[in-house]
């Protein structure tokens, strides 16, 4: 059946911004773990006869997030009153921005195709409902109230639940790689309303494509819900297909997590319901004025932009996928070596005790794996360095003492690998059977026989040639 059809997705994301203070008032913009209702105002609690005054810093990271998509940023943007009546919002209207935002179109690139956004635009959050277990009463909490939110609009450009979760993915990297949010999902610092159709492929009824009503699902907060909430509305949409009368074009729906379904809240609104008007408290924001051209150039590259010069260094697109989400690594691999870059990715993706290491230390340990020497040595060379705070080297220089030099080694390289040979050989009739890792042991045990000291490149190619004479 779901070859009939196609899916229809756009996304309308909620992003706090991580502001010193809330949008319109100076109240401190974190609340984590404080008493509810007590980082609150009169303008952030709607008391009458107030005044709101725009947080900058909120509408230059606005701006910011607006040219890292490629937004257009019009020259003049204001904001509007959206009426609607909730216990949480003591105004009885959100100020947010109707026709006016601050960036209009941009675009987001996934694997699977390109997302086009509609808009990205800024409003006030509100509070909060508290819903005691076990209890018939909720509680209001307006902490949040008043806290920066952006909300980016998608195009219907998604095709499917699984691409729904890429976007928002990317998005988040994006927000996080910005600083302008730290998005963590389960304190609701990111959230998302999903709106969903399916179209029947190739039929048109009365001149138009023969489509499902559009749902909403609201206040999502993972990943993993958008995809789930989607896929179940999707299969949903197409089995009854049929049954929807055509009057019914939008609907709202919560999702039970539990359950993974879909439930009826509420018709959806239309703009017209909202009555939106300017806001008269705060005037029309003159864009021209504001340094966009400079914020513009202070903008860090984007996760893509890193993914594909991860590539370009030689790592798989798996590494570089991992690379580009974790900041502390990402931040290491700008600052080491560029020969190194490639060595030292793979490295701090496989052993965490190498993020501990100072970029000379990492340097040196990848010198060390470009020249061969085994996993188990680098590996005991990373704990060492750990544990005593001293650089690679140091450590190879405080045991020559115990062992020939480098030097004295290279030289005689053909009657250190000799005995290498002859000291074990079990592990010589292993190789020689094909067994892997046979020569890699050898090595360790010739790294380990000269405290690291010797060349384990040269020692290597020592190795192989001997053991290559013996098969004759």
């Amino acid at each position: 059946m779901t070859e009939e059809f196609r899916t229809v997705i756009g996304l309308e994301i909620h992003v706090q911004l991580n502001t010193r203070a809330k949008m319109f008032c100076g109240c401190d913009n974190n609340a984590e773990g404080k008493e509810p209702n007590t980082v609150v105002c009169p303008v952030c609690m709607g008391m009458p006869g107030t005044l709101p005054v725009a947080s900058r810093e909120a509408i230059e990271k606005t701006i910011k997030l607006g040219l890292a998509l490629g937004c257009e940023i019009p020259k003049i943007s204001k904001f509007d009153r959206k009426h609607y009546f909730y216990p949480d919002l003591p105004k009885g209207y959100q100020i947010s921005q109707y026709d006016q935002p601050f960036c209009k179109g941009g675009q987001i690139e996934l694997e699977s195709g390109t997302v086009k956004l509609n808009r990205v635009h800024l409003e006030e959050d509100a509070g909060k409902l508290v819903h005691p277990k076990g209890s018939k009463y909720s509680i209001v909490d307006l902490n949040r109230a008043g806290t920066p939110l952006l909300e980016i609009v998608s195009e219907p450009d998604i095709t499917s639940p699984a691409m729904a979760k890429d976007y928002m993915k990317e998005l988040h990297l994006i927000l996080r790689n910005l600083r302008i949010s730290d998005a963590d999902m389960e304190k609701g610092q990111m959230r998302c309303d999903a709106n969903i159709s399916v179209q029947l492929k190739g039929e048109r009824r009365k001149g138009k494509v023969a489509s499902s009503p559009i749902v909403e699902i609201k206040n999502l907060n993972s990943f993993r819900f958008v995809e789930k909430a989607l896929a179940h509305e999707e299969k949903k949409l197409q089995e009854e297909f049929e049954k929807w009368p055509e009057k019914k074009t939008k609907l709202t729906h919560g999702f039970d997590s539990n359950r993974g379904t879909t439930y009826p809240m509420r018709e959806k609104e239309e703009a017209k319901d909202y009555r939106y008007f300017p806001e008269p408290d705060v005037p029309p924001f003159d864009l021209t004025r504001f340094p966009i051209e400079k914020w513009k150039k202070e903008l860090p590259k984007l996760p893509s932009h890193h993914r594909a010069r991860l590539s370009e260094l030689g790592l798989t697109k798996e590494e570089a996928n991992i690379i580009a989400k974790d900041d502390t690594i990402k931040d290491v691999i700008e600052n080491v070596a560029e020969k190194n870059k490639a060595i030292i990715g793979k490295l701090l993706i496989n052993n965490v005790e190498a993020r501990k290491l100072s970029i000379e230390a990492l340097n040196q340990i990848a010198d060390t794996i470009r020249d061969g020497s085994p996993s188990n040595w680098v590996r005991d060379m990373i704990r060492r360095s750990v544990k005593s705070g001293k650089l690679p080297l140091e450590i190879v220089k405080e045991t020559k003492g115990l062992a020939p030099s480098s030097e004295e080694i290279s030289e005689k390289t053909k009657e250190f690998t000799k005995f290498l040979i002859s000291e074990n050989p079990d592990v010589v009739q292993k190789h020689k059977a094909g067994k892997a890792g046979a020569l890699e042991f050898l090595i360790g045990q010739g790294m380990k026989m000269t405290k690291g000291t010797v060349n384990p490149k040269e020692l290597r190619e020592e190795l192989v040639k001997q053991l290559e004479e013996e098969k004759r």
